[in-house]
């Protein structure tokens, strides 16, 4: 009978761990400057990639309800405004660093130059999709106007009043005329 009571003791087959963990993580993630990501998959390498210079950062999450630390980092970057407010944001560590911490709250799209980096801010418009357009000025162009001239003065030209006299004798006596 003692030798049941062996096989069976509740110390045996109860064994609690408190405060062992399973599993290691922290040899896991890939370490970029101030922040730590996870990968789902092991073999994950990153594609090759150009980084922009900027981002433009949307909020799309309301403000109420986040907590203080949230909050702070939003109105740092001047997401506090309305709803759906954006800025213009440097794509340096530091700023990564409280982008990833605010990652759930903002939609962040990487800036592009499509037309070349603007030299000056005056005449450029930035889209929703990232693009910041260059809008050309307008040139005077003699050319144009040398052409213009020449086609209003042209001896030739069938001009309004002409066409609608025209039009209107067809109109009247017919198409054999």
């Amino acid at each position: 009978m003692s030798g049941l009571l062996k096989i069976f003791s509740p110390s045996v087959l109860f064994k609690r761990n408190l405060g062992k963990r399973y599993y290691k993580w922290h040899d896991e993630g890939i370490q970029y400057p101030c922040f730590k990501y996870y990968p789902r998959h092991p073999e994950f390498k990153d594609p090759p990639y150009e980084p922009t210079k900027l981002f433009r950062v949307e909020r799309i999450k309301p403000l109420k309800g986040l907590p203080y630390w949230e909050k702070n980092i939003l109105k740092e970057f001047k997401l506090d405004g309305k709803k759906n407010s954006y800025n213009v944001i440097k794509n340096i560590p530091e700023n990564n660093g409280r982008l990833w911490k605010i990652k759930h709250l903002i939609k962040i799209t990487p800036i592009t130059f499509p037309n070349g980096f603007p030299t000056d801010t005056n005449g450029t418009y930035l889209k929703e999709n990232g693009e910041l357009e260059v809008v050309q000025k307008l040139q005077f162009q003699e050319e144009k106007l040398k052409i213009t001239d020449q086609f209003i003065n042209d001896k030739k030209k069938l001009d309004g009043d002409t066409l609608r006299r025209n039009s209107r004798l067809k109109w009247l006596t017919g198409w054999e005329c």
